[in-house]
Parts: C-alpha cells; structure tokens; sequence
C-alpha cells in the first residue's frame, strides 16, 4: 500500500475560517482559480452578478454571504487538497462546528484593517476545542488604515498564539505591490493580469533590514517550542531553510505555533504562497490523531488509517442540492470502494454505496474508491448530522459527537393559506436534519408553530428559504407569550343551576368563595371541599371538581388566557333527589366561577425570565442600559478579567429582538441565555394594551382557516 501512503502524505484536509466579511469565499475563489479549477473568476459582490462558484445557493449570492459550508477539491504541485469554505455569520456556527471537527487543519482569515474580531474570537474557540493546526492569512492588506502588525499582536494577546510572520508586506494600503518571503528571503511580486505569474526578485534595500528582524523573530518564536531548531539556537548556528521549514512544521501541527502569512486575495497577490504554506506546513491524515468512542468496550480507541478489519466513515453534511440529496463523508479509516455497504451505528441499519462521486461547490465527478484521510460524497443515505458509518454491523465505534449549542431566538411561524401538499413539514424535516441549531415546536397555547435558531438573520434566511425553494408563503413574527389570569381578593359565590325539561330536569346549588393562592404557589391550581353533611352527595365532587379546574380555566374571562394561582373552596350547597346528576353538578360549578370571576378584581401575570448577559467590560454601560430600556431589574454584576457578567430579571414580553440588539451594542462579542424564573402581576400599560387587543379581537371575529 505504498502508494495509498504516498497519496496520503500528498493529502490535506483544510478549512477556511474566519469573521464575517474578512474574504473567507474570495479566499478559495483565488484557490480555486490558481490551481486551474475555474477558468475565470469572479467577485462575491461582484458586477457580473455570477457570484462567487462556491456560493452556490441563490440566496448566498443575493446576499453575498456565504450560509452553507462548501467542499471542493483542488490540486497543487501533486498534492490533493479538500478546501471547505466556512460562514462567518454568528448565526451560522454550527456549519463551522461541523467543518472542523472533520479536518486536518484550518486557515484563519484576518482582514488586514478589522483585526481579531468577536467572530474571529468564536471560531478560535471552536479551533481549540477541536485541536485543529492553524496558519493565519492576514488578508486585505491593499485596504485603507491596513495593519498587519496589529493584528499580529492582537493573535498574540487576544486569540494567545505563539505567532509570527513568515510574510512582510512591501507596500501596504494603495502602494501595495508585493510580498517579502522571510524563510526564503526572497521578494515576490505578482505579474500578470490576475497575478498567476510570480517573479522573484531581490528584496528592496528599505525592507532588508525588517526582513532580517523578522526572520529572527520567527526563529526564536519556532525554538522556543521545538527541541531541534533550539539546539541549533544555542549553538548560534543559522538554519538552513529546510531545517527551519521543518521546525515551523513540526510545531504547527503539534499547535504549538501559527505562521502568518498575508495578501490580498481581491487583488490577486499572495495566495499562491498560502497554497505552498497549506503544503508546507498543515498536516496531511495521517499526522493528526483521532481518537473513536468504542461501545462495546466503552473505551476511547485510536484510529489508524490503514486497518482494513475495519472501515469507519464520519458523516459531515447533508446538503440538498440539484443532484438530490448529497451526503458528505470523512474517511477515517480503510477504504470505499464503489458498491459497498456500509452500516450506521446509531440506526444499525445497511446503506450501499451506490455511487461515490467528489465535489466540486455544484459539479460531479465520480470515483471508483476513496481511501482513509479522504472527503467523498455518497447519494440517497439516510442518516443524521455527525453519523459514524462502519463497514460491519458488528462494530459499535462512533467518531465524537460534536457540540452544538443552545438555540437563543424563538420567532412564531404562520403559513398563508392551507398547506395541502405536505411541503412544510417536508421542508422543515429537512432543515432541522440539516442543521442542529434550527428547532421546531407546536406551542399548543398559542397554536402556532416556533422556530427556534441561533439569530434573527439565521431564521429569515430559512424562512426565505422555504419560500424560495418549496414556493411556501411562510411569514415570521413575534411569538405569543404565554400570559396568565388570577385574582388578587377573596370573593364569595351563591349560585343556582336549574333546567327544567321534559323527564328528569338539571339541578344543582353551590356555595363557597374563591381567593388566590400564595405567591410561591401562583402557578398552581386548588380544590378544597368544605361541605358538610349531605347537602351536595359526596359522588358529585368529582364532577365539580371538573367544572371548576377544568371548564372554566382554560380561557380566562379578561383576555381568554389561562387562570392560575386561584383556589376553589366549596362550602354548601343543595341537590335534588331526582334532578341531580354529575352533569348539572359540573355546569353548577362552570356558573359558580363565572359568577364570583365577575366580581373579583382580575389581573394579569406575565413570564419573567432570567437572562444572563456576557460582555466585553469596556461595552458595560451600554449592556445595563439596554436592560433597562427592555424594564429588567438587575440582581447581579460580576466583573472578571475582560468580562462583564450581568444577571438580570427581564418580562419575556419585552425580550423580543434583544438578540440582534445586544450584538449591536457590544460589537457583535456579547452573548446571552435566558431561563423561565417566574410568573409576577404584569404592568398596568401591557395589561389595558392586552385587554383592548383581546376587546378588538372579539368585537371583529375572524374565521378561523
């Protein structure tokens, strides 16, 4: 198997990651481009409205973002390389979570002007929690106010990466023109009218002494992490080029040290350099370790690339595209070879594989065989986000699950018209298998259905979606809070049922009082039965217990939401011998707690959440002023290093939008979570506003569709 090795070593497996708008997608145009996949290229915001190849949605295009991760594969001097183009969108990072966890190593774009910024932040510690290498690409060094040196430092304090640079700019902002190679101490320019040609040249006299700086900054970064190029410091020997393209190799790939590389992806200078520096310096399969959770010995087993007693495959994404649906897959281990079946092992159930094809973006090409270490796609497999595939059912190993976190905007979703064809629920099947984040629930109370996701932009995205490719209309809105009705006083009742037909009629008296519940117990509901002697016969509790806490409890009399926090208490009463039945017991207790809920006074609780609030300190003052505005209560604030924590008690009816807000006002670095804490009397405006909504409401009654 010496050439499946060789290949193997010739193999990457690279991400590309980064903050929104630094040039991620232009990034892999220009790798696509110079590595002779595409004939032209073309811009993400471009004029020919063609877009960037690896948005291929519609909607990516539109909004010139990219929303789903693509995966290609190019080839640069006898190496394959799987490149996946990553969003950078906060709403989106669940496709980021999914393309790291399945790589070898992963490119950090920075923009040149912006810096480390709060979503450069997030998926730093996504890198970290997967124990991905990394090389940065300072990109937009062409851009006005364009800082390289600042946004090496901020790797260093920020993200803590032993980094340095093994690229100096010549010329930065518009007298850009090229880059110095420090390893190699050579300067490139790029010729040609997208700058595929490279000259080499001297490096220019005003930068021969930075060159040299630099250089030994980067030795002495590299030795301090790596045994070899150490010893060779200490003895003040100069190592030659191979041996400190070695060093910076080694320690890369143990994440011990990032190189940094820059360029101007727009421009068209620099990013062939990236293409050697991916070859150069990132991992081929076989360098990194896997680890799989094996459940029959429940023990972590390493994975080794060349087993053939055993094939395992990680499912990466599912993506729907114009070829039906698409399953991407990781090999980890063994081979596939065109026809084989292979079994889930969380569904132990048998696919085959009946065509193996790679992608390039929305181009097919087919395969015969994939080997270890490889990312391949398979048709018509039915299977969930993060699956392990094994080659024999007996094998219950299954690669790590990987995180996905807490969904924070709920948004309700309404449908014009009658949903005849099943497309929504198809649609949403599809989008909630496709994406962890994205949830979906049917609120009973409310009856309407809540979508649930990462940020208002990650709902209208999907929602758009479903109108643009199931031809839904679909509407997002506010979601219905849950309001509830209770008394504040002790009110008495005295109420008579009589019906008097032909045959037996309908008879029954109740007498007793309402009155509310204590505060700690104000979600509940209570019973209590007084009588004494035979006045009301002890059978007919049952029923009146029923028409009390069940009939009349549902809808309250002030806006038809729920009564709690009320107890019932019965207290006399008379039956007839032969009117009285559990029936006329029942409608008794309805008028009882029609009559007595007439003359008590009603008030209106609402939902308290307690959210949490996590912010960069110097954004403080603008946190506890958006809570106030929102009429939360402030109970806490914890200060700990960079960080402000505020732990607050905000109505949920007055959270709605405070997501996209908090990300505004902090930078886009602020997070928060919300938990239910508690139902309190509502305010006195939001209890006259929900009264007339619910007056309108009725005086104009709709047809229910």
């Amino acid at each position: 198997s010496l050439h499946k090795n060789e290949e193997l070593i010739k193999m990457r497996n690279i991400g590309i990651a980064a903050h929104i708008d630094s040039g991620k997608t232009t990034v892999t145009e220009r790798l696509l481009y110079y590595t002779g996949r595409i004939a032209q290229m073309h811009e993400v915001k471009g004029k020919d409205k063609v877009g960037a190849t690896m948005d291929s949605m519609d909607l990516e295009r539109e909004r010139g973002i990219t929303i789903q991760s693509a995966a290609t594969h190019v080839t640069w001097k006898n190496h394959h390389i799987n490149i996946i183009d990553t969003p950078g969108h906060v709403d989106f990072t669940v496709e980021v979570e999914r393309s790291l966890r399945v790589l070898d190593g992963v490119v950090l774009v920075i923009c040149a002007n912006g810096g480390v910024q709060s979503q450069t932040l997030t998926v730093n510690r996504q890198i970290n929690r997967y124990k991905v290498p990394c090389a940065v690409f300072i990109n937009k060094i062409d851009r006005m106010a364009a800082n390289p040196h600042k946004c090496l430092t901020q790797l260093r304090s920020k993200l803590r990466h032993n980094a340095a640079f093994v690229q100096i700019p010549i010329g930065l902002e518009g007298k850009s023109t090229g880059i110095v190679d420090v390893v190699m101490r050579k300067a490139l320019y790029f010729e040609g009218n997208n700058g595929q040609n490279i000259v080499e040249k001297e490096i220019p006299e005003d930068l021969k002494e930075i060159t040299e700086i630099k250089r030994t900054e980067l030795i002495e970064c590299v030795s301090n992490v790596d045994e070899e190029l150490a010893e060779l410091f200490i003895l003040d020997q100069t190592p030659t080029v191979q041996q400190l393209k070695d060093a910076i190799r080694r320690a890369t790939i143990l994440r011990k040290f990032t190189p940094v590389l820059m360029g101007s992806a727009l421009r068209n200078k620099g990013v062939q350099p990236l293409l050697d520096a991916i070859v150069e310096y990132l991992p081929n399969p076989a360098e990194v370790e896997n680890f799989a959770f094996d459940g029959n010995t429940t023990k972590y087993v390493s994975v080794l690339l060349y087993d053939h007693s055993l094939y395992i495959y990680m499912r990466l994404v599912v993506i729907q595209s114009k070829f039906g649906q698409l399953t991407y897959l990781r090999m980890y281990q063994g081979a596939l070879y065109k026809g084989d079946n292979i079994f889930n092992v969380r569904t132990k159930k048998k696919s085959k594989a009946s065509r193996v094809v790679r992608l390039h973006s929305n181009k097919l090409e087919d395969l015969e065989e994939a080997y270890a270490g490889d990312i391949c796609a398979l048709f018509g497999i039915d299977c969930a986000s993060g699956d392990t595939f094994v080659s024999k059912v007996k094998h219950n190993i299954s690669m790590e699950q990987m995180y996905v976190p807490d969904p924070v905007v709920s948004m309700s979703l309404k449908q014009d018209g009658r949903d005849d064809s099943g497309k929504m629920s198809k649609a949403l099947n599809r989008f909630s298998k496709e994406d962890p984040t994205f949830t979906v629930t049917w609120d009973n109370e409310a009856e309407e259905m809540v979508v649930s996701g990462m940020g208002e932009l990650h709902l209208e995205i999907y929602a758009q979606r479903m109108n643009n490719e199931y031809g839904l209309n679909v509407t997002l809105g506010k979601p219905k809070v849950a309001f509830r009705e209770t008394i504040t006083s002790r009110v008495e009742f005295d109420y008579t049922h009589k019906r008097q037909s032909g045959g037996a009629g309908q008879f029954g008296r109740l007498i007793g009082y309402i009155e509310p519940l204590p505060e700690e117990r104000n979600t509940e509901l209570e019973f209590l039965d007084k009588t004494v002697g035979t006045n009301v016969p002890r059978n007919y509790m049952s029923a009146i217990k029923k028409g009390f806490l069940e009939d009349c409890c549902d809808k309250g009399p002030l806006v038809g939401a729920r009564v709690m926090g009320v107890r019932f208490v019965v207290e006399d009463g008379a039956s007839h011998m032969v009117d009285s039945s559990d029936i006329a017991f029942r409608l008794a207790a309805q008028g009882a707690a029609a009559q007595a809920f007439e003359k008590s006074h009603k008030i209106i609780s609402e939902p308290i959440m307690t959210v949490e609030v996590t912010a960069p300190a110097e954004f403080q003052s603008a946190v506890l002023s958006s809570i106030n505005k929102r009429k939360g209560v402030i109970n806490d604030q914890d200060v700990d290093s960079d960080y402000v924590t505020v732990t607050c008690d905000v109505p949920l009816n007055d959270m709605f939008g405070y997501a996209s807000e908090l990300r505004s006002v902090t930078e886009g670095k602020g997070e928060y979570a919300m938990e239910f804490c508690r139902y309190q009397p509502c305010r006195e405006d939001v209890q006259e506003e929900l009264v007339r909504q619910a007056h309108d409401a009725a005086a104009s009654p709709v047809k229910k569709k």
